[in-house]
């Protein structure tokens, strides 16, 4: 999809710290914007307000997520797997019924999400996952295991989707489109950190990136060590 075919794009989680820069970043490309949030965090937007149209609303009701969708070329979402009411999945669910065919749709959650089984974690990091899966639950604040059936739901659907996978985040100026790889382990992603003002710029650009589509990409800071490593590399073998 050509950036001359997004005109109107809807970002289903806008009042979150990811959200925002993505509306800023949808924004400045000139698209008509369209955020979702829940009613209590909408002030969370009166920055942007006046820039965008506002749907509040929990996210994993469809009848919010039909209503905010319609019409847009792009869907933008937050997966995020708050509580234990299979938020996550239930938002992803509604956007797949409810955004227009043709659509162009990228989900975002972290590096535990793995789509054909060829990701490789450290001990540390799968211990890391189980712990705050099992501690989430029994304080009924996350529940992870949603986000993994909402991830499921995507690769399995018939849309133009995308999955970008997040590491480990940090606030600061931007960097620059992130590095990205197919599968967790390489050696580019080491480093295990990106600026979250870039994971959002991954985001939106996604949108107009057709080599994208049905793809889940792992993503890392253009700037930090493990990226420019393989960049140096790449330019030595050349």
């Amino acid at each position: 999809m050509g950036t001359d075919r997004v005109k109107k794009v809807c970002i289903v989680g806008a009042s979150g710290k990811l959200g925002q820069y993505m509306v800023r970043h949808a924004l400045d490309r000139g698209y008509e914007v369209v955020g979702v949030c829940r009613e209590r965090s909408v002030p969370k937007l009166a920055a942007l307000e006046a820039r965008m149209a506002i749907v509040p609303g929990p996210t994993n009701d469809p009848e919010v997520i039909r209503r905010a969708v319609a019409g847009c070329d792009g869907v933008l979402t937050v997966l995020v797997p708050w509580g234990v009411q299979q938020y996550a999945s239930g938002t992803a669910q509604a956007v797949l019924d409810h955004a227009r065919p043709g659509a162009r749709l990228v989900f975002s959650c972290g590096w535990h999400i793995t789509r054909d089984g060829k990701d490789r974690y450290s001990r540390m990091f799968t211990m890391g996952v189980r712990a705050a899966a099992v501690l989430g639950k029994l304080v009924r604040a996350v529940e992870i295991d949603d986000q993994v059936e909402a991830c499921r739901r995507v690769f399995a659907s018939d849309t133009r989707w995308t999955v970008v996978r997040g590491s480990s985040l940090e606030e600061g100026e931007s960097q620059g489109l992130p590095t990205w790889s197919s599968h967790v382990g390489d050696p580019v992603l080491a480093s295990n950190l990106t600026r979250r003002v870039d994971f959002a710029l991954f985001m939106v650009e996604a949108l107009t990136n057709d080599t994208l589509i049905h793809q889940a990409p792992a993503i890392v800071g253009c700037r930090t060590p493990s990226a420019l490593a393989h960049t140096d590399a790449r330019h030595d073998h050349a």
